[in-house]
């Protein structure tokens, strides 16, 4: 019989089989409805994380037996488009710059990527465009070119554009070839000292926190990694996000991805004393520039396990850290232009889009899991871990390795399955709260275990205003 998604992404984890049996699932019809199965994936990301999260609160507090954890599609669904539901004193959040869409070309479709102002003007440079350009000006532009000549032409100028690519072609292309040969979930261990053990949990004096007393160093950006760090914040991590002073951030996309963390600047080549102070006593690490991008501060995975003890690594990338495209940068949009998802949604004639930041959401969902089963094996051994994402990965998990859920008898490994639900409004699944940029209304949190919280600790606050340090 075909393994269930939720079976793969735990088999990926590493988790013991039998604790699959704890999972009950609300199926429902009309959530995230797709040509590809983009349900199936995103119950099975969340479903992993919380299993993950509930197996450590298990370790932590000495629970035995089976963890429960819940995942009902209505949560996933209005999780995954979180950036849709936030309002910020009544004002919806901005979606794409203008430059960020669809082209066509002389010979068919680009993608591009220009919601930051440099990527907007790399973008008119490579095109020999004037800064004040208009979206008729570019497409003139691009209606010359062929599509493969304006990815390189742009990407050559630093700035962001896929040629938009059937499933076949990005299956023979170099990337796809080197993406399709890695596991979903990449896991190895790392040398360097013994991790400090991590304090008992008290049961029954308020959320069950797994990842309480966790120091979590952010260093993501835009979507899926700051999904995955807002998530060990939930469940009571002291994330810190650091940022570059310079670089430019969406006040929206921080406020939508913020909650539970702290954020604060500095430049890595002026403040190197302070950042490696920090480091000293992290436990956690997860990065999200493009590989190779933090190499020259010494942040390199055994670089960073020489100076913390059983420090977890976490790396994310758009295009995986190998292969002819390892050192691209990359976003959700433009991966699923380039891996065919766009054609398969669409067609090749008019190319489409998932119905949310799938390849985001559902990665940043499965690089918490990965981390929160690292503390966990972590706990056994007191070693460190490094685990792998990338966005393209898990477009390949999509578009060819889920079989289609039609919500039928359950499979071997999970349980307890509702359904004939629908997805109907996600109010219930909102929630509103006053904090320092204004009063929010936001996507609660869909992951569910006993006893686990149901909403961050803290609203997010301004950009880069924290003190770099721990609580």
């Amino acid at each position: 019989m075909t393994q269930s998604p939720m079976d793969a992404v735990w088999r990926e984890l590493g988790g013991d089989s039998a604790q699959l049996q704890g999972v009950s699932t609300v199926v429902r019809a009309n959530a995230l409805e797709a040509r590809l199965p983009v349900q199936e994936m995103a119950r099975a990301c969340v479903g992993g994380c919380a299993l993950a999260a509930a197996e450590l609160a298990a370790r932590r507090t000495g629970r035995a037996g089976v963890p429960h954890v819940t995942v009902d599609d209505g949560a996933v669904a209005t999780a995954f488009v979180s950036e849709r539901h936030l309002l910020v004193d009544g004002r919806a959040p901005a979606s794409f710059a203008p430059l960020s869409r669809f082209w066509r070309t002389a010979d068919g479709w680009v993608r591009t990527h220009a919601n930051y102002p440099h990527h907007r003007a790399r973008l008119l440079t490579a095109l020999d465009l004037a800064d004040d350009s208009t979206v008729r000006d570019v497409a003139a532009a691009l209606a010359e070119r062929p599509a493969r000549e304006v990815e390189e032409t742009v990407y050559a100028a630093g700035g962001l554009a896929v040629a938009v690519r059937t499933p076949a072609e990005w299956a023979a292309h170099a990337q796809g070839r080197a993406v399709a040969a890695r596991p979903l979930i990449e896991r190895g261990l790392l040398d360097g000292a013994p991790a400090r053990a991590l304090a008992p949990l008290d049961v029954g004096s308020g959320p069950l926190l797994p990842a309480a007393g966790v120091r979590v160093l952010d260093l993501t950006r835009v979507i899926a990694g700051p999904v995955a760090t807002r998530t060990l914040a939930l469940l009571g991590a002291d994330v810190l996000r650091v940022d570059a002073p310079r670089l430019p951030e969406s006040a929206d996309a921080h406020a939508d991805t913020g909650f539970g963390k702290r954020s604060t600047t500095l430049d890595l080549a002026v403040d190197r004393r302070r950042f490696e102070e920090l480091l000293a006593t992290a436990d956690v690490v997860v990065t999200g520039y493009r590989p190779g991008a933090l190499d020259r501060f010494g942040l390199t995975p055994e670089a960073l396990a020489e100076r913390g003890r059983g420090l977890v690594v976490a790396q994310l990338s758009a295009w995986g850290a190998y292969g002819p495209w390892g050192g691209r940068r990359g976003f959700d949009s433009l991966v699923q232009a380039a891996t065919g998802i766009a054609v398969t949604q669409g067609s090749a004639e008019d190319p489409g889009a998932l119905p949310a930041q799938a390849l985001d959401h559902g990665t940043g969902y499965l690089l918490a899991a990965a981390v929160l089963r690292a503390l966990t094996e972590r706990s056994e051994d007191g070693r460190g871990r490094l685990v792998r994402l990338a966005l393209a990965r898990t477009a390949a998990w999509l578009t060819d390795g889920i079989g289609q859920d039609t919500g039928g008898p359950a499979e071997p490994g999970t349980e307890n399955r509702m359904t004939g639900l629908a997805h109907d409004s996600p109010d219930s699944r909102l929630s509103d709260r006053d904090s320092p940029i204004g009063h929010l209304r936001y996507a609660l949190p869909p992951i569910a275990f006993t006893d686990g919280p149901t909403d961050w600790s803290r609203p997010p606050g301004p950009w880069g205003t924290d003190a770099p340090r721990w609580l």
